[in-house]
């Protein structure tokens, strides 16, 4: 079985853009696609804040243009879902879903990172029908309303101030009855008029056919509920990135997040890169992802270069 000589692991931003410069270059990618073809964008609804969409466009439709311009320059893209890899032995070896055994010169890793649920029925029919998973990317649909954000470390407080600026109430809802964010972020949240906090608090369910209409939470100690109108529902329990497949051979961060090499997308292994939200716990932007994509063709363009490998 002959090695190739690059493939591409998730067809989020990350990997399609990965997969063009790397097409471009003459590498022969192959993208395999993993789970969700497209990343979380598949399951998102109007983007604007992307460059080059003046008028906006759905995320499928996005991920589809993204795809077919990877396709256009001889990108390979099909389904698939590497469950396992090893790292240890060069070639380097990749175990398909369907048993199928592949060998790579260089593997970009792109899988991306999943955002924790809260496990209730209406909340992925309502995905992108008010409730979300990101301020930045859909906090301007809300613009003068009042929402509801559910969390209570950094992120849901992150969240919570930028919608601030945007809203008329941010309801801030808290499981427990204190706050896990770090003190500088807590402080400024408790100065913020325009943030209500309910502590010991957790969403029972979201009400709305269409769109969300109002949240319905419970108080853990009264065991009261309480009907909290609302339009949106952001739900900021954190991300987790999808890298068990490659345990242990690659090195992440106490968060589960692959660590690269300082300005690099360089992973500990030689030959091994990393794009994406799969190793970025701070922007989670279809942008950044891309941008990170650009940088690890370009990384294997480079190592590919190499005359001599030794390992």
């Amino acid at each position: 079985m002959s090695p190739m000589p690059l493939v591409i692991i998730g067809g989020g931003p990350a990997g399609y853009t990965a997969a063009i410069y790397a097409a471009r270059a003459g590498l022969h990618p192959i993208l395999y696609q993993g789970p969700n073809p497209g990343g979380q964008l598949t399951i998102t609804g109007d983007v604007e804040n992307y460059p080059g969409y003046r008028n906006g466009v759905t995320g499928p439709t996005m991920m589809e243009d993204f795809q077919a311009q990877a396709e256009r320059f001889g990108a390979i893209v099909k389904t698939g879902t590497i469950t396992k890899v090893d790292f240890a032995t060069y070639p380097r070896r990749l175990i398909l879903d369907s048993g199928v055994e592949l060998l790579a010169q260089s593997v970009i890793i792109a899988a991306g990172a999943s955002a924790k649920w809260l496990g209730l029925p209406a909340e992925k029919r309502l995905y992108g029908k008010g409730v979300s998973t990101c301020a930045i990317c859909d906090g301007f649909f809300f613009r003068g309303k009042s929402v509801a954000v559910v969390g209570g470390g950094d992120t849901a407080a992150e969240e919570s101030l930028y919608l601030a600026n945007l809203c008329q109430r941010v309801h801030l809802l808290v499981r427990k009855g204190q706050m896990r964010a770090s003190k500088i972020m807590q402080e400024r949240v408790f100065k913020n008029t325009n943030i209500q906090i309910w502590f010991d608090t957790e969403v029972k369910d979201i009400i709305g056919q269409e769109h969300v209409k109002a949240i319905e939470v419970i108080h853990a100690l009264s065991k009261a509920t309480t009907i909290i109108e609302a339009t949106g529902l952001f739900v900021a329990i954190g991300h987790q990135p999808n890298t068990l497949p490659f345990l242990p051979y690659i090195t992440v961060d106490d968060q589960g997040y692959i660590q690269t090499k300082k300005r690099t997308t360089h992973t500990n292994i030689p030959g091994i890169f990393a794009a994406g939200d799969i190793q970025d716990p701070h922007y989670r932007q279809a942008v950044t992802a891309a941008g990170t994509g650009c940088m690890a063709a370009l990384d294997a363009e480079r190592f590919l270069q190499q005359p001599y490998r030794d390992f």
